[in-house]
């Protein structure tokens, strides 16, 4: 099903994340949301197999965009007091 034009008229916001991953690799770095969606939509209500993560940190560098298979993520926690 085709989105509309309409859809991407949403203001985008990026929010940090910490991730944990199956393997036990910690990474740093930001989603993108509309200001509609929560951490937890990217998770629960996407079918999307990965989540893009942009600005990242972690061992093997900073900087990066990730595409990490959420199938392989442990955990994810939001920072909460980050001011936009």
């Amino acid at each position: 099903m085709a989105k509309s034009n309409k859809d991407h008229d949403s203001k985008t916001d990026y929010k940090k994340v910490t991730i944990k991953t199956t393997d036990g690799l910690t990474i740093q770095g930001r989603i993108n949301l509309t200001s509609e969606q929560r951490v937890s939509d990217i998770f629960t209500k996407s079918e999307a197999p990965f989540v893009v993560l942009v600005e990242v940190f972690y061992r093997e560098g900073e900087g990066k965009i990730l595409f990490v298979n959420k199938k392989h993520i442990v955990w994810v926690e939001p920072e909460d007091n980050e001011k936009s």
